[in-house]
């Protein structure tokens, strides 16, 4: 385990769904020693409601409201945290200015093909209604250039867990020498 100073920001991943966000953020945060936290799995435990039941009863605005308003808490009263975001937290510009202002931002990328192998048949995703593909095509068009802020970026189609840490960890240490 690689432990960082106390003066080290959290680490804020961002991505589209599928590519491997939480997965990659849990054992980062456990190489780090740091608190893990899927900021989706944050909304449903103070809200006391599923994603989809979210989105069914108040609508996908009022889920971004609980999101930005999470989000804004985690980052401004704690530090040494992993935060896997939902592929939509960029949408909020607030969002993108809190995590470079409170964070090192880490974008995970994946290809079409990837994400769709990856996301099909979770049915925890309401914006995937439909055609997986179709609507997974149709969101990353809509979502070009919204994750290009992050400190770094991370492609995450062929590599295992390891190599991306590694990438993560490389760039991590040169934006703490700043």
């Amino acid at each position: 385990m690689m432990v960082m100073n106390d003066h080290e920001t959290s680490i804020v991943l961002i991505g589209f769904m599928g590519t491997g966000k939480s997965t990659v953020g849990q054992q980062l945060a456990q190489h780090l020693g740091y608190e893990f936290i899927d900021l989706d799995a944050e909304i449903v435990r103070r809200q006391g409601r599923t994603i989809p039941e979210l989105f069914a009863q108040d609508g996908e605005a009022y889920f971004r409201l609980q999101e930005n308003r999470i989000l804004t808490d985690l980052l401004q009263h704690k530090t040494r945290l992993v935060i896997a975001t939902g592929g939509g937290a960029v949408l909020d510009d607030n969002n993108c200015k809190t995590m470079l202002h409170n964070g090192f931002v880490v974008a995970l990328t994946a290809q079409l093909d990837t994400i769709v192998a990856r996301v099909q048949g979770d049915t925890n995703r309401p914006l995937l209604q439909g055609d997986v593909t179709e609507r997974v095509h149709a969101l990353m068009e809509a979502r070009l250039g919204r994750y290009d802020f992050a400190h770094c970026t991370v492609e995450t189609d062929y590599l295992a867990v390891e190599p991306i840490i590694a990438a993560i960890m490389s760039a991590y240490a040169k934006h703490s020498l700043r």
